[in-house]
């Protein structure tokens, strides 16, 4: 069944800045009991795309207990088929996802396709009365993510964006670090996502029936650009501009919401983005290396810094995919399952001697410093603390994907909006990142409103 997008457009009220940042109030209908109407207080969910991120979204959230897998849509016949093989036959099957958000034995929905059709399925799902779980990044375009915004709180339907790491155990002690100042004022944050593989540079595996028989073209293309079927472009999705964000979408979005968690910040003010297609030149339009530079203004809750975002899939060195927050009296670095705090303070005294112009004065000028210097230093003031190294380990059974699925269905249950990653805060990751994309392809610095959610103009 042909499907466009555009038509999920035409009742659509646009958000305003204004809208986008004020408070979210409890709405008076919050949802049905859920207990009346799913036997055993299950929630039950639809999966809305069942590529990869599907299956392992799809297992996440039955293991976050209480859950119940009722209906998978998937615009490839072969991936319907596997649903029914690995989750059994009793699985609602479509290619068409508004035949799921018809359902009334369907409590939410996880939206896991291609990135350009997030904004319109999240806001048809919304409409339909649906709470939603949205992979990252929340939208393919800036200006898409205010209506997206303003449906989910005209809804009053719980919402979670999809980037998972912020529910693990070493991110939420990264995050009670900073919070007490233990590394002071921060200043600087980098931040990688390395890969070598041809797999991990989304060149995935292609099934032999690929074809116009086996695949709902038209509908996947949406509105974008028509072009002949071509299985690349349609297993392969992410290689693609039309349809994709490029690492910045995938990659970048997972290590800019990790820090926006941890500091709390609302996001940058510059971002300038340098890079190339250096190695997978195999038709893609996007970039496999890609650097960007984002300025933090000061705030209420921290100081300003830089954040540099790397990503190279063609990186045959060592790679060591981490983040590191780094501050005035030491820094954090951290991965989804690990963490190292290393806390260092520089001495009240600055010291003198070694490589230093204090050599270069006269005798009598030396010794008239050393008699200023001992008065104005005394020794306590002269030695550093010792370094301290804090090693933090998640728990084995700590499981961050479950984790996240866990508090949006609790968040479901108590009729609450406030997910650990709701809509403004998956915006508030996703502009940044896409705009690294639009510094790349126009070339030139991108000015954002991280209050309002905007481009700056000028």
């Amino acid at each position: 069944m042909s499907l466009n997008r555009r038509n999920f457009l035409r009742n659509v009220t646009a958000a305003s800045a204004l809208l986008a940042t004020e408070s979210v109030a409890k709405p008076f209908s919050i949802i049905r009991d859920l207990k009346k109407g799913s036997p055993n207080d299950k929630i039950r969910f639809a999966t809305i795309g069942m590529g990869i991120q599907g299956h392992q979204d799809t297992r996440a959230a039955l293991r976050a207990g209480s859950t119940e897998f009722v209906a998978a849509a998937d615009l490839y016949d072969g991936r319907l088929t596997r649903v029914k093989e690995v989750f059994g036959k009793d699985i609602f099957t479509t290619r068409d996802y508004r035949e799921i958000l018809d359902r009334k034995d369907v409590d939410a929905v996880l939206i896991v396709t291609p990135d350009h059709w997030h904004d319109h399925i999240t806001k048809a799902s919304l409409k339909a009365g649906k709470h939603v779980y949205c992979e990252k990044p929340m939208v393919q375009q800036i200006n898409e993510g205010l209506s997206v915004i303003d449906a989910w709180k005209k809804s009053g339907k719980t919402m979670q964006i999809g980037s998972q790491r912020i529910s693990s155990a070493s991110f939420r002690e990264a995050k009670r670090l900073f919070q007490a100042g233990d590394i002071g004022d921060i200043n600087y944050v980098e931040s990688n996502s390395d890969r070598f593989n041809a797999i991990g540079a989304w060149n995935y595996s292609i099934p032999t029936d690929a074809s116009l028989s086996t695949v709902d073209w038209d509908t996947f293309l949406g509105d974008a650009p028509k072009v002949p079927f071509d299985a690349k472009r349609f297993f392969r999705w992410r290689n693609y501009r039309d349809y994709g964000t490029g690492v910045a979408g995938d990659l970048f979005v997972h290590l800019i919401t990790g820090v926006h968690f941890v500091t709390n910040t609302l996001g940058p003010e510059r971002i300038f983005s340098s890079g190339e297609l250096s190695y997978w030149k195999d038709g893609r339009d996007v970039p496999d290396v890609l650097v960007s530079i984002l300025e933090y203004p000061k705030t209420d809750l921290h100081a300003n810094f830089q954040m540099v975002l790397r990503v190279n899939f063609a990186n045959a060195g060592a790679i060591a995919n981490n983040t590191r927050i780094i501050g005035t009296e030491g820094q954090i670095e951290f991965t989804e399952n690990n963490l190292i705090l290393t806390r260092k303070k520089l001495p009240e005294a600055p010291g003198f001697g070694g490589y230093d112009s204090y050599n270069t004065f006269s005798e009598s000028e030396q010794l008239a410093f050393k008699k200023q210097y001992d008065s104005r230093y005394p020794e306590s003031t002269r030695k550093a603390e010792p370094v301290k190294e804090v090693k933090f380990v998640a728990p084995q059974e700590d499981d961050a994907h479950a984790n996240h699925f866990r508090d949006f269905f609790e968040n479901i249950r108590k009729g609450s909006l406030g997910t650990v990653e709701d809509p403004v805060f998956g915006f508030r990751a996703a502009a940044p990142v896409l705009a690294c994309n639009s510094s790349y392809f126009e070339k030139k610095v991108i000015h954002w409103d991280p209050l309002n959610m905007k481009i700056k103009k000028g």
